[in-house]
C-alpha cells in the first residue's frame, strides 16, 4: 500500500473559478504549480495511493485567510479551515485522514484543538512557525504540543525554508524539533521536507528520537538536494524513518515516486555512492499509519 502523508486540502468543492485561479512559479524550480484546486483536481492527483493524509493552515490568530504570498492571499483556505476539512474528509473516509490546523497564538486554540478532535474527527496537526509567524517554543506552542501528546495526535512541522515573504526562515529550523521531541518525547512529530536545504540537520535529530520522522515531499524536483538528503539519510541510517509525502498540489505522488525511484540517475558513471533501491521501494510502501497510530 502506499499512503501520501502530506498533503493540501482543496480550496473549491467544485470547479475553481477562472477568475479565482492562482498558479505559484515560486514553489518549483522546474515547473508551475496550480495555488489553488477543485476536490476532483485533489482526488485525481492522489488515484496512485491508498490514503493520503489532508489537512490546511491556521495563517493567523482568528484563521484569516492566507496562502502562498502570506496572510491575506486567497490562495488557500483558513477561514473555518477544520471545517473545511473534515468536510472532504468526511465525504471520501476510506481516501482521507483530516489533520487539523490552529494558530498558537489564538486565544480558542485549546478549544479548537478540542473540537477539531472530538467533534470534527481530525486525526493529527500541521504546524508551521515560519508560516503561522510563531515562536516554537513560546509557552502557548508548548501546550499545543502538550495536548497532541496527550491525545495521541502526530504533529506534522513545516521544516526547512519557504519563499513566502512573511515567514521568518529561522522558525522552522529542523533543531528546534530537538527541543521540542526532548521536552514531548511521546509526542509523534514528522518533520516535513527533510528540513530542506539543512537536511543533515533534520537526519541527526531523525536518529536521535524514537518518536520522530521525516517525509520525503518536496525534494525530488531539486535533484542534487534528493540525492544527497537519502545518502545523507543512508549514512545516519535512518531510511526507515522516512515517510512519503508529496506535498500535492506543489507536486504529485506519481511524480514523487518516480523521482524517488530515479534518485541515483545524478551519479550515474561516476563513483559516488548509491541510494540502496530496496529502501527507496520501502519508503513508497512504508506503513506510515501504523507508525503514527492512525490505523
Amino acid at each position: 500500500m502506499i499512503f501520501d502523508i502530506h498533503t493540501h486540502v482543496p480550496q473549491y468543492r467544485d470547479a475553481v473559478p477562472e477568475d479565482r485561479r492562482r498558479i505559484n512559479r515560486t514553489w518549483r524550480p522546474d515547473a508551475a504549480r496550480p495555488g489553488n484546486f477543485s476536490w476532483a483536481e485533489y482526488r485525481e492527483s492522489q488515484a496512485c495511493v491508498d490514503k493520503s493524509v489532508v489537512f490546511g493552515i491556521a495563517w493567523e490568530p482568528g484563521e484569516r485567510v492566507g496562502g502562498s504570498n502570506g496572510a491575506g492571499d486567497h490562495g488557500d483556505v483558513a477561514d473555518r479551515v477544520n471545517d473545511f476539512t473534515a468536510t472532504f474528509v468526511q465525504a471520501y473516509p476510506d481516501e482521507l485522514i483530516g489533520f487539523m490546523a490552529v494558530h498558537p497564538y489564538d486565544l480558542g486554540a485549546m478549544d479548537e484543538m478540542e473540537r477539531s478532535r472530538v467533534e470534527l474527527g481530525l486525526r493529527g496537526v500541521k504546524l508551521g512557525a515560519n508560516y503561522q509567524a510563531y515562536d516554537p517554543l513560546d509557552r502557548r506552542a508548548l501546550a499545543v504540543y502538550q495536548y497532541a501528546e496527550r491525545h495521541g495526535l502526530p504533529v506534522l512541522f513545516h521544516t526547512g525554508t519557504s519563499a513566502v515573504k512573511s515567514a521568518p526562515i529561522p522558525a522552522a529550523h529542523p533543531l528546534t524539533v530537538d527541543e521540542i521531541a526532548s521536552r514531548y518525547p511521546d509526542l509523534k512529530i514528522i518533520m516535513a521536507h527533510m528540513g530542506h536545504p539543512w537536511t543533515v540537520d533534520a537526519v541527526v535529530v531523525v536518529r536521535k528520537h524514537s518518536n520522530v520522522y521525516t517525509d520525503i515531499s518536496g525534494l525530488f524536483y531539486r535533484p542534487y538536494t534528493h540525492y544527497d538528503a537519502l545518502i545523507k539519510a543512508t549514512e545516519w541510517n535512518v531510511l526507515d524513518k522516512i515517510l512519503f509525502g508529496s506535498d500535492y498540489p506543489i507536486a504529485t505522488p506519481a511524480e514523487t515516486i518516480a523521482g524517488l525511484r530515479s534518485v541515483n540517475d545524478i551519479v550515474e558513471g561516476t563513483r559516488m555512492p548509491r541510494v540502496p533501491l530496496e529502501k527507496i521501494e520501502e519508503i513508497i510502501h512504508r506503513d506510515s499509519l501504523a507508525l503514527l497510530g492512525l490505523d
